[in-house]
């Protein structure tokens, strides 16, 4: 662990793995607070253009020389234990610290650090508290895992003590902070390649909350959720769609991607909210938000401005284009109970035909939770499956794409040669997308919706889809 003095002696930071989102809001918290920030990457990405934007150096290519000079380096879980840049770190003198524990060290220096956890739904309704505050004129902090259109990034650093915070379980991570507020939206079998059982996943949520300072603000309608606290010594405020929730709603209506909702705070009434992104788990994330906002000090004006003013982080349900009638939208969900949330809610707003284009992440949870994916994807009516992304993994279980799209009734998916697929290489990523996109350029029809999906870049097939649309 490190020190909590360590920023005091720092001038130079280098981040190895500086595009990841996890760094990106890191980094621009840093960056504004006056350090000097460089970084490497190996992907050239939307992030990394934003980042040279701010005036950093970023190199390509991670190499031992990429750190000369820092006395401060940061890396993600993501690197491996031989990357080059890294080793040379290791053994450099310099503090090196892992992504989670700089977080931590940052959340520990806010008086009211909103930290939210949850299997699903983080980004969002950590956007959507962002939103709220910042539209209620506190001058936040905040560390969110996607890009909110409104700060336009992940991170801003502001003059207050408030820090609202997306909190990770992946490896336990989120027990590496400091949470005075802890918003708990679901707990449900994931990241089961670290956890092993959904009882551990369990067990490590009681423990994120055992560390919570003030107010724990959970899930009164997820069972996982209340075993986690169960018998705490914790404040505690609910939310969900039960009327003995602290905050609950009831839905009055729908009209595509707006969804309209009637608020109740200890069962009075507050009126009518809208917010502008689709699906009840949405209405959920909105609760939970309204919750955090009110204690941190949102008045219920500002609450109803920043929900109905939110429009999503950009890769939640987010709309890329529109071409010959086709609507092409992005999202981020890579978990079964995500991706049948989300398309639950596609099939929901009235298009001709919904086409799931799925990139599974990493080999592990394609394998574990096969049976899950097969049963969300099948919501779609025509899935597209892509080559899975390895990520941090090798492919040591010989699970492939077919396995899952072969599962899946009139699923599309294409044969790639194993070795080729295993090496993960961006050209032949590019070429797997472009037969994905070039099928659904000659099947997909006016008024039909084609959502990409997965927390790889499977966005980047929803942009090939529309240049592909405009120049046909």
């Amino acid at each position: 662990m490190i020190s909590d003095e360590i920023l005091k002696h720092s001038k130079h930071i280098h981040f190895i793995g500086i595009g990841g989102s996890g760094m990106f809001p890191l980094v621009q918290i840093l960056h504004s607070q006056g350090f000097f920030i460089t970084g490497s990457d190996n992907n050239e990405t939307e992030t990394l253009e934003a980042v040279r934007r701010m005036g950093i150096t970023v190199f390509m290519g991670q190499r031992a020389e990429n750190i000369r000079g820092a006395d401060l380096i940061v890396y993600t879980a993501a690197i491996m234990e031989d990357n080059p840049e890294l080793v040379a770190a290791k053994s450099s003198g310099a503090v090196c610290a892992e992504r989670a524990e700089m977080l931590g060290l940052l959340t520990g220096r806010y008086d009211n650090a909103v930290c939210v956890c949850g299997t699903h739904g983080k980004t969002t309704a950590t956007s959507m508290i962002t939103q709220i505050m910042l539209e209620s004129g506190a001058d936040i902090s905040c560390f969110i895992g996607g890009k909110l259109p409104l700060i336009g990034g992940s991170g801003r650093s502001g003059s207050s003590e408030t820090l609202v915070c997306e909190a990770c379980e992946f490896k336990d991570h989120f027990l590496l902070l400091h949470p005075d507020v802890a918003v708990i939206l679901n707990v449900d079998a994931d990241h089961l390649d670290y956890f092993g059982t959904l009882e551990n996943v369990i067990k490590s949520f009681r423990a994120f909350a055992e560390k919570t300072t003030r107010l724990l603000i959970v899930n009164g309608d997820d069972a996982n959720t209340m075993k986690a606290i169960e018998g705490l010594d914790k404040p505690v405020t609910t939310f969900g769609f039960g009327r003995g929730n602290d905050y609950s709603a009831v839905i009055t209506a729908r009209k595509g991607l707006r969804t309209d909702f009637e608020l109740f705070v200890r069962g009075e009434s507050k009126g009518t909210l809208t917010i502008n992104v689709p699906g009840d788990h949405n209405v959920l994330n909105a609760l939970a938000a309204i919750a955090a906002a009110e204690y941190s000090g949102a008045g219920f004006e500002g609450i109803k401005k920043g929900l109905f003013d939110f429009a999503g982080a950009l890769r939640r349900f987010q709309k890329i284009d529109e071409v010959a009638g086709v609507t092409i939208v992005d999202d981020y969900a890579h978990h079964p109970a995500e991706l049948a949330a989300t398309l639950t809610a596609a099939k929901g707003l009235g298009f001709s035909k919904v086409w799931a284009v799925f990139q599974p992440f990493t080999y592990t949870r394609t394998s574990l939770l096969l049976d899950d994916f097969v049963k969300a994807l099948s919501i779609a009516d025509i899935a597209v499956i892509t080559d899975i992304m390895g990520g941090r993994e090798k492919n040591d279980l010989g699970i492939y794409s077919e396995d899952l799209a072969s599962k899946i009734k009139g699923a599309v998916w294409f044969e790639t040669d194993h070795a080729l697929a295993d090496r993960q290489t961006a050209e032949q990523k590019e070429y797997n997308f472009g037969q994905c996109v070039d099928y659904i350029a000659e099947h997909c029809g006016e008024g039909d919706l084609v959502i990409t999906l997965g927390c790889g870049d499977a966005y980047k097939a929803a942009k090939m889809l529309a240049a592909k649309l405009r120049n046909r």
